[in-house]
């Protein structure tokens, strides 16, 4: 656990840097203020109000006890164990099973599971699914996933303007040339998504782990992701499809294109996902 965690900040301090970094070789010293500031305010409104966006997005719909009384009390035990308050609990009507929680603490925190995957798993399995979600509450993994995603947003976006943060100096020479600030602009928002896909894939082996022992169950945690894995990219998701930056947050990468996908992965490979959760068995 000590390693992802080390892992994820480093890869963090490398996106806060490739960040200043852009902002530099674009506008000198001011550039890269500018750009940190850029961040730190996107990173502010994203704090108190991604969890919102999201939901929204993806026109999830708050269920309790009365309206949805099985799946709520799946999450609702499950907590409990957890040692964590109840979140908010959302259905998603979305033939593609998956799952994701977010809010920027575990006091405000919310999960959502897809009716696809309702329908599709056992409840141990959904159980399992679930488990791996408050993990990824209690680990506040949701904040880091958030900040990354809105740091590779800033860099995508500088190198964007990058002309305009190169528009000249002192002198009235350009501060940077132009084929720079095109490769710049070519470069810069892939390796940030590099970046930030890493700390998805760092996150996820913990939220397993964690969801096996809520549950007590790593083999219904395999189960389910084998599941999930063999009918989520053959069911499209539309508004995963139209925003690829909230695929992170899903328990099983939702987008359904193929070619470097292994590069540009969300999640690591299933495989070696379900290996680490059956090595688990008999010591959860």
């Amino acid at each position: 656990m000590f390693g992802n965690w080390l892992k994820t900040s480093i890869l963090m301090a490398g996106i806060v840097v490739l960040l200043g970094t852009v902002g530099m070789l674009l506008g000198g010293q001011k550039g890269m203020l500018i750009a940190l500031l850029f961040a730190g305010g996107m990173n502010v409104y994203a704090y108190w109000f991604s969890d919102q966006m999201v939901l929204k997005m993806y026109n999830a719909q708050q269920v309790d006890a009365g309206t949805a009384p099985e799946f709520y009390g799946i999450v609702a035990e499950l907590a409990q164990r957890a040692g964590l308050p109840m979140p908010r609990v959302y259905i998603i009507d979305e033939a593609q099973p998956n799952a994701f929680a977010t809010g920027r603490n575990p006091e405000h925190a919310a999960v959502a599971a897809t009716t696809g995957i309702i329908r599709l798993l056992s409840q141990r399995e959904l159980r399992g699914v679930m488990a791996h979600e408050l993990t990824h509450v209690k680990h506040r993994d949701i904040l880091i996933s958030t900040m990354s995603a809105t740091v590779a947003g800033a860099i995508s976006a500088l190198a964007q303007f990058g002309m305009l943060f190169g528009g000249g100096s002192n002198n009235g020479e350009r501060n940077v040339h132009p084929a720079v600030a095109i490769l710049i602009m070519i470069v810069a928002p892939i390796a940030a998504m590099l970046i930030q896909m890493a700390i998805s894939r760092a996150r996820e082996f913990g939220a397993d782990q964690g969801g096996a022992e809520i549950s007590g169950d790593p083999e219904a945690l395999a189960s389910a992701l084998r599941k999930i894995e063999a009918y989520a990219h053959a069911t499209p998701m539309e508004t995963t499809e139209r925003h690829p930056e909230t695929a992170q947050m899903m328990i099983i990468n939702p987008l359904s294109g193929e070619g470097i996908r292994n590069l540009f992965a969300t999640h690591p490979a299933t495989d070696e996902r379900v290996a680490r959760l059956l090595a688990l068995r008999g010591k959860v």
